[in-house]
């Protein structure tokens, strides 16, 4: 019994590590904060993604990710509410100049910060494929004769953990070219091409969600 988990638990990891690597909702945004706002506020995101994911393991364990699955209504609210939430970061990046004009040098500034953290978790809460993923693909992975909670939790930690490395990675990356992006020049229509990323972010949200 632990061989086999242990041997499920490599399978897990690696194919946690194929998802997370697919550019997604969570990896375009967190790329376009980092390269306007910097890394640090990226950091601050990917915590609030890492605690959406964890909180929907934490749900699939107790079942209520099953329940989303399962209810049309409650999907297709999740669904619509997280695309009209990443239109609005989309609008809101096109047309906000208060935190992008030459005054605003602090990216690592803590009402930022603690405005990344909220957009982050919310941005994760509102795709319901992160629901269906521990609803789908999780259980895949539970070995009979054990107890279904811990392996769920587990197999749950190991996902946060490989999606934040990756998150991170990214961040860091983007955040290097964030220096660029910080010329006065280059602000405003850097700023808004990437509103325009956010923007296709949602509609690709809207159109990879459908049932």
């Amino acid at each position: 019994m632990v061989d086999s988990f242990a041997s499920s638990l490599g399978a897990f990891t690696l194919m946690a590590l194929a998802i997370e690597v697919t550019p997604g909702p969570n990896m375009g945004y967190l790329a376009v904060l980092s390269l306007s706002r910097g890394w640090q506020v990226g950091v601050a995101a990917v915590t609030g993604v890492a605690l959406g994911h964890a909180a929907y393991g934490v749900a699939s364990a107790l079942g209520v990710a099953a329940l989303i699955d399962s209810s049309p209504l409650i999907y297709e609210l999740l669904r619509w509410a997280g695309v009209a939430y990443m239109l609005w970061l989309a609008y809101e990046a096109w047309s906000s100049e208060a935190e992008t004009s030459p005054d605003v040098a602090d990216h690592a500034d803590p009402r930022m910060v603690r405005r990344a953290f909220r957009h982050g978790l919310i941005t994760n809460l509102l795709n319901p494929k992160a629901a269906i993923f521990f609803v789908a693909v999780v259980p895949n992975f539970v070995q009979p004769g054990a107890s279904v909670l811990a392996q769920t939790l587990i197999l749950s930690g190991i996902f946060v953990a490989v999606a934040t490395v990756v998150h991170l990675t990214i961040v860091l990356l983007a955040g290097r070219l964030q220096t660029f992006a910080d010329d006065p020049s280059r602000r405003r229509p850097i700023r808004r091409a990437l509103a325009v990323v956010l923007f296709c972010i949602a509609a690709w949200l809207a159109w990879s969600t459908a049932r």
